[in-house]
């Protein structure tokens, strides 16, 4: 199989905060691999705005660095990285201010033909002063596109304020939320399985489904970013929003056509249908310290901390669809392994012809995000061998390392997939305004619950799969998570 890469129209993209982590780690190497792959056209232009007062030639010299590390200095291509830090360009900016603006006004005037876009690597307090001093300045066309970072809000109401800062100065149809777990190659093949294929998409409801286990685990803990966390916690950092859209692309309706603002209706639709979370369906955890490091308080530094880092909940979805079929959702630091992925568990046959063999698994279709993305169908299988109808759980296994041999290898990662939907003018996989509202108002609800009860965290220990109240979750209902390993 051969990976096709389709050029973008030449553009502008400016990364204000250019010389932070997530420029220097994912953005600025994001765009030489799309470089690599001919997919960045010869006149594309990469300009940094932050308020380092750099020259050009330092910027270059700290993004070629940056590319080392995060590449690699054996897997460079010379003559590519020498092009790639040719076109980039920089300009010393005060986000706040007025110094910078004009500079940058004029650098791009040189290609007023090109798509141009404004990525905003830089904390949310400054997404509504830039995108104003872009549209006041004249920088910002009526077809440019801006791009803002998680986290949008830290609630309803400071996401209905972002959202109205930055309806602002453009509209709805110009700017990119971005969220990159819904640039995973198997997040989208989510949808290419249900709706391209008649095998799934009869089965893929209540009367078929059992439940439908969302994990995303993380083996690190918060040390280093313990103060931003401890004002965050995992319902705000990670349930609000990747959870929430891995939720989503699992349940949603099929849209009438794949294009953004129907794939995104029906998002709406879901997260709209979500039931009031009991606070008996939801368990709140803490790590506890380990082997290999400290306590979760102790990262955070504050030994009084109430923030989870750790939640599993569950969640039902009132629609013809799934009524009566729950979805687990769990998200922790410090577990057993860095897992993501969706396991959709069907129901067991109406009816055994095999009553007297021990009990085997349910089919189980199982999308994983990280680490090697793919998807597994398990399915009971009869051992090979005489001695009578023994039967196995076996997977169907479709990793893309394995399936699509090197293709796969030369898959974009999340950021270089979304940063050329942006320059595309593609909004599916990015989420409307009305989506993060409707999906902060269901998560305000049970931390309202959480705040008014008032109680620590459970502990766990780190290393491990989260708090025993996370397994009486599922035992109470007959069920077990799925284990965290790679």
């Amino acid at each position: 199989m051969v990976s096709r890469v389709i050029p973008v129209q030449p553009f502008d993209l400016v990364i204000f905060g250019a010389t932070g982590d997530l420029a220097r780690r994912k953005i600025l190497p994001g765009l030489y691999r799309r470089m690599v792959a001919g997919q960045m056209p010869e006149d594309a232009r990469v300009i940094g705005a932050a308020r380092s007062n750099l020259t050009l030639k330092a910027f270059r010299t700290m993004i070629g660095e940056a590319l080392e590390t995060y590449i690699g200095k054996d897997k460079l291509d010379e003559e590519v990285r020498s092009k790639f830090l040719s076109i980039l360009d920089y300009v010393t900016i005060d986000a706040t201010g007025t110094s910078g603006w004009s500079e940058l006004g004029k650098k791009l005037e040189k290609t007023s033909d090109h798509t141009r876009a404004f990525y905003l690597s830089v904390g949310p307090s400054l997404f509504g002063p830039i995108a104003a001093r872009l549209q006041s300045t004249g920088i910002a066309t009526s077809s440019s596109r801006i791009v803002v970072e998680k986290p949008l809000g830290h609630d309803l109401e400071s996401a209905r304020a972002l959202n109205k800062q930055l309806s602002e100065s453009f509209d709805e149809t110009q700017i990119y939320r971005i969220d990159h777990y819904l640039g995973k190659e198997t997040v989208q093949n989510l949808m290419a399985v249900r709706f391209a294929n008649t095998l799934f998409e009869p089965l893929w409801n209540a009367r078929h489904v059992d439940h439908v286990q969302i994990t995303v685990s993380e083996s690190i803990g918060v040390a280093g970013r313990g103060g931003y966390y401890d004002k965050s916690g995992a319902m705000r950092d990670m349930v609000q929003n990747h959870l929430m859209q891995l939720l989503c692309l699992t349940a949603m309706e099929p849209p009438a056509r794949f294009d953004a603002d129907r794939v995104r209706d029906e998002k709406l639709k879901v997260i709209r249908s979500l039931e009031t979370v009991d606070i008996e369906d939801t368990v709140r955890g803490q790590y506890r310290a380990g082997p290999d490091g400290p306590s979760y308080v102790e990262d955070a530094e504050n030994p009084d901390s109430r923030t989870e880092s750790y939640v599993a909940l569950k969640v039902e979805i009132s629609n013809w669809r799934w009524t009566g079929t729950p979805f687990y959702l769990r998200t922790g630091k410090r577990l057993r392994a860095q897992l993501s992925e969706i396991a959709v568990v069907f129901k067991e046959p109406p009816h055994s012809i095999f009553p007297k063999l021990p009990a085997h698994q349910t089919n189980a279709l199982i999308i994983r995000l990280q680490p090697d993305e793919g998807i597994t169908l398990r399915m009971t299988i009869k051992e090979p061998g005489p001695g009578g109808m023994r039967l196995a759980d076996v997977p169907l296994d479709m990793t893309f390392a394995d399936a699509l041999g090197p293709a796969a290898e030369s898959m974009p990662d999340a950021y270089e997939r979304l940063i050329m939907d942006v320059i595309r003018g593609d909004q599916t996989l990015f989420m409307r305004g009305d989506e993060v509202e409707a999906a902060w108002e269901w998560t305000d609800r049970i931390l309202d619950d959480w705040s008014e009860k008032s109680e620590k965290p459970v502990a766990y220990d780190a290393g491990g799969s989260g708090p025993e109240d996370a397994l009486g979750l599922m035992h109470r209902d007959g069920r077990r998570w799925r284990s965290i390993e790679i």
